[in-house]
């Protein structure tokens, strides 16, 4: 039989809060911008809160035994009541984790690569595509802090295709709460400094660094949930569209 053919069904691997734990490596970062870039960033119905940029950098133990190295740069904001992130860029070592992401969640994910190393009192972590190092961090540890209780966060995706015959989008995006919870093993505060690198495809160097607000060293495991809340205008979401492809990120001119 060919293996293209239809398959039978299989019993689904849960994936959410009863999948296994698996336990990763993070320093998490946040840092002051401008306002007014975090406001020009977000697309309708997201609005603006504190105008700070978290950075998480992961190295995460997945089952099958190989390492998957991840990097997020978010802005915070908020959808109505609920407060959380918007991501404009995470970057994953594994296609798996691309299009998993990509597919279900709408997720920003594109290949690349994401580094946390830790020997116990230094940490040196990356972001890297396309030959750029487009941020790394370098810190020591400060103090040991108490692993946090199970606590939550959100962030805000929206879900699209573009539609084939080139008018727009095939329908409406779809705006997806993303739930993540996050228990602590080890927890501990880090001084440091904070590089942003230019590159025609992920301008983060836009966000400028006006204040480190924290840095924290943590081994947790996390799960996560999602789902469609509403669906939102095309044009509202269209003049954004360029923030999934480095085809059309790299066209842009600085301002």
């Amino acid at each position: 039989m060919a293996r293209y053919a239809a398959a039978a069904d299989e019993p689904e691997v849960a994936v959410g809060p009863d999948g296994p734990k698996m336990w990763s490596r993070n320093l998490v970062v946040f840092y002051e911008t401008d306002p007014d870039v975090v406001a020009s960033v977000l697309p309708r119905p997201l609005e603006p809160t504190e105008p700070h940029v978290r950075l998480n950098f992961a190295q995460v133990d997945m089952p099958n035994g190989e390492p998957l190295g991840a990097g997020t740069f978010s802005v915070k904001c908020r959808h109505g009541d609920v407060e959380g992130v918007y991501d404009l860029l995470m970057i994953m070592t594994s296609e798996a984790a691309v299009l998993g992401g990509r597919e279900t969640f709408g997720e920003p994910k594109k290949i690349g690569h994401a580094s946390v190393l830790y020997d116990g009192t230094n940490v040196v972590a990356v972001m890297n595509r396309k030959g750029v190092d487009i941020v790394e961090i370098r810190g020591t540890v400060a103090e040991q802090l108490q692993p946090e209780p199970l606590n939550e966060r959100f962030a805000f995706y929206f879900k699209f295709l573009l539609d084939p015959e080139g008018h727009g989008f095939d329908a409406d995006p779809s705006l997806v709460h993303v739930r993540r919870t996050q228990e602590d093993r080890l927890r501990q505060r880090i001084d440091g400094d904070i590089t942003l690198r230019e590159s025609p495809f992920d301008p983060v160097v836009d966000l400028p660094v006006r204040r480190i607000v924290s840095m924290t060293y943590t081994e947790n495991h996390q799960t996560q949930t999602g789902r469609i809340v509403e669906q939102v205008p095309g044009e509202w979401i269209w003049p954004f569209r360029h923030q999934r492809y480095d085809s059309m990120i790299a066209r842009l001119q600085p301002a």
